[in-house]
């Protein structure tokens, strides 16, 4: 554990000493293997190569918001949620969700179509939030004392009939409902209880197994994904037709670039494989903007596959 990481839980510990149940789920890491970084390798290369999984501050890549850089909306949410422990681009948190249900999409797959499942010693060194950082959540938590975010995870349900994309009648459904053995997808786009992991996550030593698409079967992405953890699993994996891509989730854009790739890669179904393929040449899509605009509606493919996929 690093000294930040150190004062980081103590903070968060400080402030919210409720003890709550037992932590028995795993922390998923999603990410996009085949996503290109500056030098032109893949994310999955990258982590094949370096044993270690680096924040967005360091790769520049995000599934998110590219605001990871100082004065960043991305630095401004670390520094309110851990005042004065992180500066620089080094040593920052990597963050992951806690797959409290069990889904073996991962805890937030609008954040990749693989992830990592990381060890249990992991989540001992871990900050929670009720909430992504960027919705500037008031609700933390560790494994030691989780209370509070279990608390507003149950408040949530009582509110709304459902907390992680998990309908539930009653919390004592919902409760019950967690330990169901689950084999379908679980779309939790915008629900998790995202994980603030402190100290880095070194592959040799922090990951359980990796977890990808089917869609990466056979390929090069397969061989480098085999190479990160003990174990390589399959996602159940999304596909959908490019003429079912809809216009009001994402906006009107997104159903005609869906159209247009799947035409340039001459096939008819949409899955993650071909969505990273599209995003190695933004420039094909230049009708629809700007290679960054490009990326974004892409992105906005991916969601949209998580929610409508089959």
């Amino acid at each position: 554990m690093t000294a930040p990481g150190e004062r980081a839980l103590a903070y968060v510990r400080e402030l919210f000493p409720e003890a709550g149940p037992a932590l028995q789920a795993p922390i998923t890491v999603n990410f996009h293997p085949d996503r290109l970084l500056a030098d032109g390798r893949t994310v999955a290369e990258h982590l094949a190569a370096e044993g270690v999984y680096r924040s967005q501050f360091e790769t520049r890549i995000s599934n998110g918001g590219l605001t990871a850089y100082a004065g960043g909306d991305r630095d401004r949410w670390e520094q309110r949620m851990f005042p004065g422990v992180y500066d620089g681009d080094a040593g920052r948190p990597i963050y992951g969700a806690l797959n409290l249900a069990g889904y073996p999409d991962g805890a937030s797959p609008r954040f990749g179509s693989s992830h990592l499942v990381l060890a249990s010693h992991v989540a001992e060194r871990a900050t929670f939030s009720h909430g992504d950082s960027f919705t500037e959540p008031t609700v933390f938590g560790t494994a030691a004392t989780f209370g509070a975010v279990w608390a507003a995870l149950l408040d949530e349900v009582s509110r709304t009939g459902s907390a992680l994309n998990l309908p539930a009648a009653s919390p004592a459904e919902w409760i019950e409902a967690l330990a169901t053995p689950r084999t379908e997808a679980g779309r939790a786009m915008d629900h998790y209880v995202e994980a603030q992991i402190h100290g880095g996550v070194t592959l040799s030593e922090d990951v359980t197994a990796v977890v990808a698409d089917p869609s990466f079967r056979g390929t090069a992405v397969e061989a480098q994904l085999r190479g990160l953890g003990p174990e390589l699993r399959w996602a159940p994996g999304f596909e959908l037709p490019a003429v079912d891509f809809p216009a009001d989730l994402k906006g009107p854009e997104v159903p005609p670039l869906a159209r247009a790739v799947a035409d340039h890669y001459g096939t008819e179904v949409l899955d993650a494989a071909l969505v990273g393929r599209a995003t190695h040449e933004p420039h094909t899509w230049a009708a629809w903007g700007t290679p960054p605009e490009v990326l974004q509606l892409l992105k906005y493919v991916w969601h949209i596959l998580v929610i409508r996929g089959r």
